[in-house]
């Protein structure tokens, strides 16, 4: 059983993950914006995270001030810009395909790890990213199947949230050169709520926001989905191959799918069914190693 907890840990983590659409809508429902979710989310997890901090990783607290804007980068121009993007898009889409959309991000990585990290663009990455491309084509009904179609801004809105997802990639490796991953993670989201909070000013809210209901919704968000789904899936990480995690997480769009027909009633046209099970495709062939080669993925923190 050993043996099988780092997997099922991963796994978990991952399922986590697949239920964030729950946290969002119930929010959403209560006439919480899309950025003020995202400021609920980002404000719950840092007062988890700096609690968690001093009781178990009290080492890791401490940064350099000059190395602050570097936290810039994976907090602003990826937790908040995708988060923004994914939560926005899960009110335009059924559930399944803001998930599928997010699951975008290796295909930007692939490139952006190209352009700015002078990574090799193999022959599996491009293939990998004609069929998110393909996928993405599928999904929007661009090929004529329109009882169900997606609208051009919405897919560009769902696929905002895959590209932050792999900024936070990018920015990522430069910070985990320096700080190890709690460290990143912590100021990751303290940058961000010092950013979001004095913006999005959600303390004209402040009532609505002591509604019991809306504390469970935001409570449930920071912990659930956020803090213990990174936790679970971390633990596992350390564990087992980055590419073999990847394939793993790939739980997350499922859990997803099954959220919005359980929970929602939604339906998927035939052609996004196949969109979204080539791109998870995709996902799981850049992952995958070939043969005996050291094939390294970017390491997926989380949703």
């Amino acid at each position: 059983m050993k043996h099988y907890l780092p997997y099922i840990c991963i796994g978990f983590g991952a399922a986590l993950w697949g239920l964030i659409a729950f946290f969002v809508r119930g929010l959403s429902s209560y006439g919480f914006t899309a950025m003020e979710i995202v400021a609920i989310r980002v404000t719950a997890a840092t007062i988890l995270l700096l609690v968690i901090g001093l009781l178990r990783f009290s080492s890791q607290i401490k940064i350099r001030m000059k190395d602050l804007p570097m936290f810039f980068g994976t907090g602003i121009l990826s937790i908040v810009f995708f988060n923004w993007c994914y939560f926005t898009a899960i009110d335009y889409m059924p559930i399944s395909l803001a998930v599928i959309l997010l699951y975008t991000s290796p295909a930007f990585v692939a490139v952006l790890s190209y352009i700015f990290l002078k990574e090799s663009l193999t022959a599996k990455k491009i293939i990998a990213v004609i069929g998110t491309i393909t996928g993405c084509v599928l999904i929007a009904g661009l090929t004529g199947e329109s009882q169900q179609t997606i609208s051009i801004w919405a897919l560009l809105i769902g696929l905002g949230s895959g590209l932050g997802y792999a900024l936070y990639s990018i920015f990522g490796k430069f910070a985990l050169r320096k700080y190890p991953p709690f460290t990143v993670t912590l100021y990751t989201f303290v940058v961000a709520d010092i950013v979001l909070f004095p913006v999005v000013r959600l303390w004209e809210k402040s009532e609505l926001l002591l509604d019991f209901n809306v504390l469970v919704y935001a409570a449930g968000l920071g912990f659930i989905p956020t803090v213990l789904a990174y936790f679970l899936y971390t633990w596992g990480l350390e564990r087992v191959e980055s590419s073999t995690a990847a394939v793993i997480a790939t739980v997350e769009p499922i859990v997803a799918t099954c959220l919005g027909v359980v929970l929602y009633h939604e339906k998927l046209t035939g052609l996004q069914i196949a969109g979204s099970l080539l791109i998870l495709a995709s996902v799981i062939v850049v992952n995958l190693p070939a043969g005996n080669s050291n094939f390294k993925t970017v390491e997926k923190e989380g949703s």
